[in-house]
């Protein structure tokens, strides 16, 4: 497949917004200015609908300082960041909110609200994250999981890790995302753990315990990316050279492939966290405006295939 190495491959995924009702989405304690900005360029995009939850008067007198008009936006008054957490967990749970988006506040602190026993937004599912990257030198958008939340995570911790970038995969409008499962080498050995969880995570696709999705693995990344090197080691795959989603071993291993791309390849990379009973959009004070909009965008198409779920 020729390679795209232009931009366009978020403006692909708002493309796909364009004829789509913007989410109602709680903006989480939005008291500085790149998080409130990032939030009303999402709105102005028709891709959320802003509810900022947090200190009124701080949240008015930040956009004063940003000369952001935030008149016809809903303001949820609370008095500061752990209260501004709990009450948008609260209106996703009333069903007045359906995504969430990090504001000024700590990642742990909201994190904490998401998965509280009594009153957070958990599922059946393990929560985890996903950087969903336009990278220059490749041929589409690629997704990196997990290198944010969970740190060594456990077989069972993986199969949601995979099934969570699945789902979101498809939400993207991909029938049949191929999951590349990384590790050092491309053989199963009992000397590196992650080719045996990698081997038995194949296993139970075929058996029905990850749907919707075409894995290989063990793959160095080498051999996922690029057709060649995988012809070149004898692997035959599907898979190889074509990935849309690659899981990462641990969450050391996903952070640093998804900031390696960002800082030698040039990608941008919008983030998301998954798993949950709505999407978090989860974006960094140094991500450019495209990431950030990207997030949003990803979101909201996450958003509208869970509507869809929902309803069946």
């Amino acid at each position: 497949m020729k390679q795209d190495t232009g931009t366009g491959k978020y403006e692909r995924l708002l493309a796909k917004c364009r004829s789509l009702e913007p989410i109602p989405t709680a903006v989480v304690h939005p008291c500085e200015a790149t998080a409130l900005s990032g939030a009303i360029e999402a709105a102005r995009e028709g891709l959320i609908v802003p509810i900022l939850v947090g200190p009124a008067d701080k949240i008015a007198a930040i956009a004063r300082s940003a000369k952001v008009d935030i008149g016809s936006f809903q303001i949820v008054d609370v008095p500061h960041s752990s209260a501004s957490a709990a009450k948008a967990v609260e209106l996703v749970r009333k069903g007045e909110a359906e995504l969430l988006m990090k504001g000024s506040l700590h990642t742990d602190e909201l994190m904490a609200a998401i998965v509280a026993r009594d009153g957070g937004l958990r599922t059946g599912r393990r929560i985890s994250h996903v950087f969903v990257m336009d990278v220059p030198t490749y041929h589409k958008v690629l997704i990196v999981t997990d290198g944010a939340i969970n740190i060594a995570p456990t077989l069972e911790d993986k199969v949601h890790i995979c099934q969570n970038a699945i789902d979101l995969a498809i939400s993207l409008g991909l029938e049949k995302p191929k999951v590349a499962i990384l590790a050092a080498v491309e053989t199963v050995t009992s000397k590196m753990p992650a080719t045996i969880d990698a081997a038995a995570l194949c296993k139970m696709a075929e058996r029905g315990q990850i749907t919707g999705g075409i894995l290989d693995s063990p793959l160095a990344f080498d051999n996922a990316i690029s057709k060649q090197a995988a012809e070149t080691k004898g692997i035959r795959s599907d898979v190889a050279g074509d990935p849309d989603i690659l899981l990462a071993p641990d969450l050391e291993a996903g952070n640093i492939l998804a900031k390696q791309l960002t800082f030698l390849a040039k990608a941008d990379s919008a983030g998301l966290v998954l798993g949950a009973r709505a999407p978090l959009i989860l974006t960094s004070r140094a991500d450019s405006v495209r990431s950030r909009i990207a997030s949003c965008a990803v979101a909201m198409l996450a958003a509208h295939a869970r509507r869809q779920t929902v309803g069946k």
